[in-house]
């Protein structure tokens, strides 16, 4: 005779330990941001290849993002932090100001450098525009706070500091995007270039040698 109990569906999944689900969450980021960073460009990320990567089912994803576009903010958030804190150790390690914001900028354009594919889906995704990115104030924020303690110590004219900050930031962010979408054009050393932004943008004086 034939058992009553209706089989238990092979395909259910069981619920997340605690904390596996932020774990797993983890590891999905992790994933997209390597391979954002391979493909500079978040239209071609698919979060079927993101699964695959994950060794997971694509509704697992889907259990944490419900599309695209949720997922590469929450990468382009990701990049933000790890953007604000490089700068952060750079200038904590510096004393004087002038010193603080060049380092805080040279820690960001090596950062730029090691991930080129991120630096330009953090710059040029059309994401930005669709859901907005406001977590990007807290760099602007470093920036302008730094060029600031510059002008307060009088190792920079005064100015409106907000406004040098942000042409500095233009100014920093269009070379690191040249640099990475025209890798075959003669470029000057970054640090070079930079130095002439922070004494024409900024007021610095010119570096030594």
């Amino acid at each position: 005779m034939e058992s009553t109990t209706p089989p238990t569906p092979a395909a259910r999944r069981r619920p997340n330990a605690r904390g596996q689900g932020e774990r797993l969450r983890e590891e999905i980021v992790a994933a997209a941001m390597r391979m954002l960073d391979e493909l500079a460009d978040d239209e071609a990320l698919s979060l079927r290849a993101v699964a695959r990567e994950v060794s997971i089912a694509a509704t697992s994803v889907y259990l944490h993002f419900p599309d695209r576009d949720a997922l590469v903010l929450a990468v382009l958030r990701r990049c933000h932090e790890e953007l604000v804190r490089t700068g952060d150790e750079a200038d904590a390690a510096q004393e004087d100001p002038a010193a603080r914001l060049r380092a805080r900028i040279l820690a960001q354009t090596a950062w730029a450098h090691e991930h080129p594919g991120l630096y330009k889906v953090l710059h040029e995704s059309a994401v930005h525009r669709r859901l907005g990115m406001p977590f990007k104030e807290v760099l602007v924020a470093r920036t302008t706070e730094a060029v600031r303690r510059c002008m307060d110590a009088g190792v920079a004219p005064p100015d409106d500091a907000a406004t040098v900050a942000i042409d500095l930031r233009t100014a920093v962010n269009g070379m690191l995007s040249q640099r990475i979408n025209e890798p075959d054009l003669s470029w000057p050393p970054a640090e070079e270039q930079i130095d002439r932004f922070l004494t024409k943008l900024v007021g610095l004086p010119p570096r030594a040698g």
